[in-house]
């Protein structure tokens, strides 16, 4: 990234639309075309920006609650590792986002991890009740 969009920019980009919920139009002005989502509870990587956008969006409706924080950030060259917890309906979710970025600063690939199990149920409940809702709508 030495010559376009710093891992920083990119960073403070992120922070900005967590700190917003996620909003879809901001996400797709992120996300490349071709983004890959791989999320805790679905076996396949989810490609594309419209599927990647909407796994997004629903998580920040269920995980970006008010006790939603980002604990720990490590940043490389294209990629960060960003620590967070949250609580959803009273069980305490410690996860990672695993986020590469392009040189333009859009988002190729997007990993979460979740523990514990009980966390990753509940992530799965609540994300698959989301994403029915908004293709219902």
């Amino acid at each position: 990234m030495s010559n376009a969009v710093s891992i920083q920019q990119c960073l403070a980009n992120w922070h900005q639309i967590v700190a917003n919920g996620n909003q879809s139009e901001e996400l797709d002005a992120i996300l490349h075309e071709d983004a890959v989502f791989h999320s805790p509870v679905v076996h396949t990587p989810q490609r594309g920006r419209k599927i990647v956008n909407a796994y997004l969006s629903a998580a920040g409706v269920t995980l970006g609650n008010d006790s939603f924080r980002y604990l720990r950030e490590l940043a490389s060259d294209d990629t960060v590792l960003l620590e967070f917890e949250t609580t959803m309906e009273g069980i305490l979710v410690n996860g990672v986002d695993i986020i590469t970025f392009d040189s333009d600063g859009l988002i190729t690939d997007f990993k979460v991890m979740v523990r514990p199990l009980k966390a990753v149920n509940k992530v799965w409940e609540m994300m698959g009740a989301q994403l029915e809702r908004t293709r219902g709508a």
